[in-house]
């Protein structure tokens, strides 16, 4: 006998007669003021099924099965008011059915009536009640509730804090399957608050979130392949979930991925797609994006120059306190570029970043001071932004605070001291520092004389191109001060000299042009290039 597999419109249409049926055999008992059926109805007014969809209807019917004390109605209706379906949201109407069904032990009015008194919506603000609401459907196993009293034990928000409870209702939470709480146990184990830290654990949890779609979830197991942080480094799985967590609008996934792409880290670099995803970010209001997103615009970088877009930018992130974005702004200002030229307005935003520690702002404004730029001078003020910013051991700044320790016209002339700046900056390989300390031994100036200090000195300055810092090494070499004399490399360093063009140089490498044999000089002038060791 043949056999006849029905179509899916066929399925659909028996559904639909099956719903149909159901919904008249309901109306019947509802309208006899069965509370059980005008439930269901109201059911299937919310879901369409077997009728045209009313939101309106459903509130109608859940009302007259609330009314009865059917405490899924309350709940239901109380979702309704919450949310604004059929009727206008009304808080206060929502928290009266939560509470309701709640006091009849129905589980998750429990949890919404918390949320209420946690939130101060349709009641006044109790933290207490919140907790005692939460800890009534925790008991019940609601996985909601029992993450919601982790957090309250977590951060001692109406209860005494206490980490093994917060723990304790995590676990309990997490063990269901729920995101949040899987999330939340993560960071305990990751931060070893509560327990003893195990980055496996954490990684294990977060594991089990992110696959449930969670964003910060994603975002953090994400975080750890990309850093290589309990597992091994791994680019393209850091960009699987970072990816993931991005396309839900989760921010901070959204810039990782942009630097990532940005800076080539395990991929190829793609400046348009860390461009893409900057802006995603920025235009969710991401601070640290919209600053890269105003240097793209600023240094026209992946887009065209645009100096008025890059403004827009670093004001959006400089609004928001980001220091870099406040410098970046300034620089505009100053330079009036896609903005009216203001020095105030850049003297305000140099100030703003500077006083958060930005430390080119940090030494842009003692330079202003220093020099009376849209300030007035003020060499007591330059010196202390100078010294904020060389304290954090910004090399520039070190050096200029050795220039206004060295004038007996400064506020605050001090040898010892200059000569302590000199050496921070000339440990870092500033030239003129290198240069000044390789004087200051030369000639005993505020330091014990010592030729051999001045020639290392001299030559750390001359190996970056520092011409009289070459001259002095030169003539060192020449006349074996500090070292062997080397009329090699006395004729080395005084021929760069004098390709600099410094007055002198010329009468001194013929000088060591005599004390060399015909044959050493010519391998010289043969190889002038070469930089001496």
């Amino acid at each position: 006998m043949q056999r006849f597999t029905p179509t899916e419109s066929e399925e659909a249409d028996a559904r639909d007669g099956q719903y149909a049926a159901e919904f008249l055999r309901v109306r019947q008992l509802a309208e006899r003021g069965v509370a059980n059926a005008q439930h269901s109805l109201g059911f299937m007014y919310f879901n369409g099924q077997g009728v045209a969809q009313s939101y309106e209807l459903a509130v109608a019917w859940y009302r007259q099965a609330a009314n009865a004390g059917l405490e899924h109605a309350q709940y239901n209706l109380g979702v309704m008011y919450q949310k604004g379906q059929g009727v206008d949201v009304d808080f206060a109407e929502a928290a009266h059915w939560y509470q309701l069904a709640a006091e009849q032990g129905y589980a998750a009015a429990q949890y919404n009536l918390g949320w209420l008194y946690a939130k101060g919506q349709g009641v006044e603000n109790d933290t207490e009640q919140a907790r005692y609401w939460f800890a009534k459907a925790a008991e019940q196993g609601d996985p909601g509730a029992q993450n919601n009293l982790g957090m309250m034990y977590d951060t001692g928000k109406g209860v005494p804090q206490d980490y093994a409870q917060a723990i304790m209702w995590y676990r309990k939470a997490a063990e269901q399957g729920y995101a949040r709480a899987q999330f939340n146990l993560g960071l305990r184990y990751d931060n070893g608050q509560g327990v003893a830290q195990d980055g496996k654990q954490a990684l294990g949890w977060f594991r089990k979130a992110a696959e449930q779609g969670y964003a910060p979830a994603q975002f953090n197991l994400a975080l750890r392949y990309d850093k290589g942080q309990d597992v091994a480094a791994d680019a393209q799985k850091a960009i699987k979930w970072y990816s993931m967590a991005a396309e839900q609008d989760h921010v901070s996934s959204q810039f990782n991925l942009g630097l990532i792409y940005d800076n080539g880290n395990g991929v190829a670099r793609d400046e348009q797609l860390a461009l893409k995803w900057y802006r995603r970010a920025a235009e969710l209001g991401h601070a640290a994006a919209q600053n890269n997103l105003g240097q793209r615009y600023d240094h026209g970088q992946g887009v065209a120059q645009d100096y008025r877009e890059a403004a827009a930018w670093y004001h959006k992130a400089a609004e928001q306190g980001f220091p870099a974005a406040q410098y970046h702004l300034a620089l505009l200002y100053e330079q009036g570029h896609g903005v009216p030229r203001d020095q105030q307005e850049a003297i305000f935003w140099y100030r703003k970043a500077a006083d958060q520690g930005h430390l080119r702002a940090q030494f842009d404004l003692g330079l202003r001071y220093e020099l009376g730029q849209g300030v007035p001078q003020d060499a007591r003020k330059a010196l202390g932004w100078f010294r904020r910013a060389a304290d954090q051991d910004y090399v520039a700044a070190q050096y200029m605070l050795g220039q206004i320790h060295d004038r007996d016209d400064g506020p605050a002339p001090d040898l010892l001291q200059a000569n302590a700046w000199y050496r921070k900056a000339a440990e870092q390989g500033h030239t003129l520092a290198c240069f000044t300390l390789g004087l200051r031994y030369d000639n005993g100036q505020g330091l014990p004389r010592d030729f051999k200090q001045a020639l290392s000195w001299y030559l750390a300055a001359a190996r970056q191109g520092h011409a009289r810092a070459q001259m002095n090494a030169g003539l060192m070499f020449l006349s074996g001060q500090g070292a062997d004399a080397d009329p090699e490399q006395a004729w080395r360093w005084l021929s760069l000299a004098e390709r600099s063009g410094l007055p002198g140089a010329a009468r001194h490498l013929n000088t060591a042009a005599a004390r060399l044999a015909p044959h050493q000089l010519a391998a010289l002038r043969a190889a002038p290039e070469l930089v001496p060791a």
